[in-house]
């Protein structure tokens, strides 16, 4: 057997959500056995209400078909411009049109002028957390990337890929990230020796935390990033699945500074999640050597080239055609786009924190829920310090009440753990974002499972 010195594979973690999605099949055959309904309240899925491809199947038909009038073409036999472009070899920035059209309706939202070539096509907003650590990882040093505690499961799955890197993360309050231990862990990362390019986060529908960082700490986090000489990685894949009103809405980091930003865009949540349309977007500049620099942008391109040749045509085809309205002309914002998604998880949201309200209301010297602002999710947590959300708790409410939850501890790096050994189990992840149902069946459904859940926190609490 060839021994070509590879990492020790077995050590590679498995998220908590992998473990449940594994163990499901058992569960809920015994879940069946007693006669127990599934309720899900754990998966971060987008909801089949606002995935239905239909209405945007017909629409990406006559956009491409108004294309082909555009060109004058009667002939039914000649391919069109922009067919043969779609499903030819293109370049690694993916179709010029898609990112100059994307640069200005985005721009629009955020008041941001984006620079098209600037705009770094990815296989999601992880294929954009995979290539910023790819080009950095090309450093001499041991690299040291600094996160949330607790952060997403996908983000330290590829951190630790890379064997020589560490993660220094940062506990958080209310609105975000402790400021002081930010700046006290980057400190800490130099000085045991290790490179540290960024800090990465989802400001905006935090997952898992279940909230968005305030307007004032977001100041905060960009003065000290400033001062230490790092980048910020914004993961922002629920930056309109925002819950808040339009004048209370925080801008993102790349609005605020796109110079110390690394911005991650993905359509999955907005659009449609299968065809994993996404772009990087930096304006940062890296020195590189002495007396020499390079635009980040630039670096992530030439790693892209080696990493995925060409995007998606076909995908990037479909996400032109949704940044244009019905008569073809050309959006002026995402947010109307957004707003038919949000009508599902508005309510979904209402339907979870009314009910743990009504239910639990009279008991928050036991329970602990975050009102998200945005995002998927809520952190539900036990304050009694007697009930402990491990494996065994999750299999047990499955089994015995029919719930599929996700526990919080899997999603605390390990340094997080080192500093505290409980760290996330009291905590549980609800979301409120899927169901297999729809319409009122959709509700109904929702708040029998909210229901049910708050009846086993009064059980397990021994309410």
């Amino acid at each position: 057997m060839a021994n070509l010195n590879a990492p020790d594979l077995r050590r590679q973690p498995v998220s908590v959500t992998r473990k449940m999605s594994a163990s499901l099949p058992r569960l809920r055959k015994l879940a069946h056995e007693r006669g127990l309904k599934i309720h899900h309240l754990g998966a971060g899925y987008p909801h089949p209400e606002v995935t239905d491809p239909r209405d945007f199947l017909a629409h990406e038909a006559a956009y491409l078909a108004h294309l082909r009038a555009a060109e004058g073409l009667n002939d039914p036999d000649v391919l069109p411009e922009q067919q043969r472009e779609a499903f030819s070899y293109g370049d690694t920035l993916g179709p010029q049109k898609t990112r100059e059209t994307f640069a200005r309706v985005y721009g629009n939202d955020w008041s941001l002028e984006l620079d098209p070539e600037c705009l770094v096509p990815t296989v999601g907003a992880t294929g954009g957390i995979s290539l910023a650590c790819s080009v950095f990882e090309q450093s001499a040093s041991p690299v040291a990337y600094i996160t949330d505690a607790p952060t997403y499961a996908g983000f330290m799955a590829r951190a630790t890929l890379n064997q020589r890197a560490a993660i220094y993360s940062v506990e958080m309050d209310a609105e975000g990230p402790r400021p002081d231990m930010l700046a006290r862990q980057i400190e800490q990362a130099r000085a045991d020796g290790y490179f540290v390019p960024f800090y990465y986060t989802i400001p905006d529908g935090h997952n898992p935390a279940g909230f968005s960082f305030s307007g004032a700490r977001r100041q905060e986090i960009l003065e000290i990033v400033r001062s230490h000489g790092i980048l910020i990685l914004e993961d922002a894949p629920y930056l309109y699945i925002n819950f808040a009103e339009p004048a209370e809405r925080q801008k993102p980091f790349v609005a605020l500074d796109p110079k110390q930003t690394i911005h991650l865009f993905t359509g999955s949540k907005i659009g449609f999640p299968g065809p994993r349309v996404a772009y990087l977007y930096s304006e940062a500049e890296l020195s590189i050597a002495e007396d020499e620099s390079a635009r980040f942008a630039e670096l992530a391109l030439v790693q892209a080239s080696a990493d995925i040749l060409f995007p998606n045509p076909a995908a990037y085809q479909g996400f032109d055609a949704l940044l244009h309205e019905s008569d073809f002309s050309e959006r002026k914002s995402l947010w109307p786009v957004a707003e038919e998604k949000l009508q599902i998880y508005r309510e979904n949201r209402e339907i979870l924190i009314s009910g743990f309200e009504a239910e639990l209301g009279a008991h928050k010297d036991a329970f602990h829920w975050t009102e998200p602002d945005g995002g998927f999710f809520s952190v539900f947590t036990f304050l009694s310090g007697k009930v402990r959300t491990d494996d065994e708790f999750i299999n047990d409410m499955v089994a015995n009440f029919g719930l599929v939850v996700i526990p919080m501890y899997d999603f605390y790096p390990p340094d997080a753990r080192a500093r505290n050994v409980d760290a996330g189990f009291d905590q549980l992840r609800i979301s409120f974002c899927f169901s297999e149902s729809r319409g009122e069946q959709r509700r109904k459904d929702l708040a029998e499972a909210v229901s049910t859940f708050c009846r086993a926190a009064k059980e397990v609490a021994g309410l």
